[in-house]
C-alpha cells in the first residue's frame, strides 16, 4: 500500500520532483510505524483497519529532499504493509525527538494529510533507525522544514499583495470653476 505515495525508479528510490534537491538519505534500517485513525476496514485482518486506527510498520530506506520526507519500504515481503510513505515538509504539523531511558530513539510525527492521499486526520508517525544515530538527521529535518515553511509563506504573501496603483482615466470635465456634471441649478 501507498500512502501519499512516491513514484519509484525501477532501483526503488524516489523519482524526484521537478527542481527538487537530495538532502540527506538513509540506506537502511528505517523502521517505520504509522498510525491512521478512523480508516476504513479493510478487507485483510491483519492489517488493522477494523474502522478504528489502522497500523502500519515496516523496514526501509528514507529520504529527505528540500520538499519532501520520503519512506520507501524494502520490499523484501510481498505482504509488506506499506509500500512508501511521502510527506510535504510543509504537511509535517509537528515533529518530537524523544530519549527513552530504555529502548532506541525515535522521531514522532503529526502529518497534515494530501487530498486522496491515503490518510486522514491525526495521523501519526513514528521513526526509528536500527544502527545510525537519529540525532543529527531530526536536526537537519527540522532546518528544512523551517525553510520549506518560510519559502511557502513567501510565496503566499507575494500571490496576495496588493496589485500596484495605477491611476484612474481623466475625472470629470470642469468649466469655468463648475462641473460639467453639475445637478441643474448649480452656479459657481
Amino acid at each position: 500500500m501507498a500512502l501519499n505515495y512516491a513514484m519509484l525508479s525501477p532501483s526503488r528510490s524516489p523519482i524526484p520532483l521537478p527542481h527538487e534537491l537530495t538532502i540527506r538519505t538513509v540506506d537502511s534500517g528505517v523502521e517505520l510505524s504509522l498510525t491512521v485513525p478512523d480508516a476504513p476496514p479493510s478487507r485483510s485482518a491483519d492489517s488493522g483497519g477494523s474502522g478504528g486506527a489502522k497500523k502500519l510498520k515496516d523496514v526501509g530506506r528514507l529520504w529527505l529532499t528540500d520538499q519532501r520526507l520520503i519512506f520507501v519500504s524494502d520490499g523484501t515481503s510481498k505482504s509488506s504493509p506499506l509500500e512508501s510513505l511521502s510527506v510535504s515538509l510543509t504537511s509535517l504539523l509537528t515533529t518530537r525527538f524523544e530519549q527513552p531511558i530504555f529502548g532506541s530513539n525515535s522521531l514522532l510525527v503529526d502529518i497534515k494529510p494530501a487530498p486522496e492521499g491515503g490518510l486522514t486526520d491525526g495521523t501519526k508517525a513514528e521513526i526509528r533507525f536500527k544502527d545510525k544515530g537519529l540525532f543529527e538527521f531530526v536536526g537537519v529535518l527540522e532546518k528544512t522544514r523551517e525553510r520549506a515553511v518560510y519559502m511557502k509563506r513567501q510565496m503566499a504573501d507575494e500571490h496576495d499583495s496588493l496589485p500596484t496603483y495605477t491611476p484612474a482615466e481623466a475625472g470629470p470635465s470642469y468649466s469655468a470653476g463648475v462641473p460639467d456634471d453639475a445637478p441643474p441649478g448649480y452656479d459657481a
